[in-house]
């Protein structure tokens, strides 16, 4: 008679635990047991799947939607001995380095993110199966070094400035960045041209914005923030200021996300003038992050790795959606 005995260790190791792995790329590993005793196993699963989820409650209305990227399942075998024979106290490893998905998978959202994992299932006689979880990221990298994001980006805007429905002048500026793609830790330059002819004293700023919007049941969900901000010399009435070069750093961010049919990530160079008494006359130059930077630039693995750590949280946007 055989005695089964709990399982003292049962988990999934991947072959590289740290890495962020990209699209098209395999994920290799195997499931580790161990027992005290012998024991019998039917059979050892795995499950891997990549989902991405938009969720947030309006009114009485539930927002909700899903998207299925990944599902990858099999069969694990024994190594050394067939599956369904008895497992000697030690226990055993099944699959080492088997692949998690096939030639061809693609392990991405489409630039988007959400959840991956490999769950497996651990069947055994006349015993409720077991299953473990583990989980492991994903990022598609975001190439800046393209012809589109290594173009210059230009506006312009000029408002009229009013007193008790009185013309008091006008403000106006003009900026432009010498591309749209950038890393974290670039500096991000800006040439700009500010003139004021009104009676107030104004200030000139710039900041890097992210733009998340979220999209589910035919509604949008939309949130900004301010990420870092530089600011400029007051500009008196009848006087203007140039900016040459003046700089601001990209910070730690994930890359933008714009191809997703459920939610996007977008990021702006805000550069915007503050008018006392007046709505602030403010220009939006498009940026897209991304995780590679030309020559010394690090894979959008290492990229995504050291930004691991980011999230929809980590901005602090209100009742940020899952």
């Amino acid at each position: 008679m055989v005695m089964f005995k709990k399982v003292k260790n049962f988990l999934v190791a991947f072959s590289e635990p740290e890495k962020v792995y990209c699209s098209g790329e395999k994920v290799a590993g195997c499931v580790l047991v161990e027992v005290a005793e012998v024991t019998r196993v039917s059979a050892v699963k795995v499950l891997a799947c990549g989902v991405a989820k938009v969720n947030w409650v309006k009114g009485p209305q539930q927002c909700k939607q899903e998207m299925e990227y990944l599902r990858f399942e099999d069969v694990l075998a024994l190594e050394e001995q067939p599956t369904g024979e008895e497992l000697g106290p030690g226990g055993g490893t099944f699959g080492r380095q088997k692949v998690l998905g096939r030639e061809g998978d693609q392990l991405s959202f489409g630039k988007t993110r959400g959840s991956y994992w490999v769950k497996a299932f651990l069947e055994r006689p006349a015993f409720p199966t077991q299953e473990v979880k583990k989980r492991f990221e994903v990022m598609d990298p975001v190439d800046v070094n393209t012809p589109e994001l290594l173009s210059p980006v230009a506006a312009k805007k000029e408002k009229k400035v009013s007193c008790m429905f009185i013309p008091d002048g006008r403000v106006s500026v003009s900026a432009q960045i010498d591309r749209k793609g950038f890393c974290e830790g670039d500096e991000i330059c800006i040439n700009a041209d500010f003139e004021n002819t009104c009676s107030r004293i104004v200030v000139p700023k710039a900041a890097i914005i992210a733009k998340h919007t979220y999209l589910a049941s035919g509604q949008t969900k939309v949130f900004t923030q301010k990420l870092s901000c530089v600011r400029g010399n007051h500009i008196i009435s009848g006087t203007s200021e140039s900016w040459r070069g003046k700089t601001i750093r990209v910070k730690k961010l994930k890359p933008s996300i714009l191809g997703c049919n459920i939610l996007r990530v977008e990021y702006f160079l805000q550069i915007y003038v503050s008018v006392p008494g007046s709505k602030k006359i403010i220009l939006e130059l498009p940026l897209v992050i991304g995780s590679r930077s030309g020559i010394g630039s690090r894979s959008s693995s290492m990229a995504s790795q050291t930004s691991s750590e980011m999230s929809w949280v980590d901005l602090n946007l209100p009742d940020a959606p899952e």
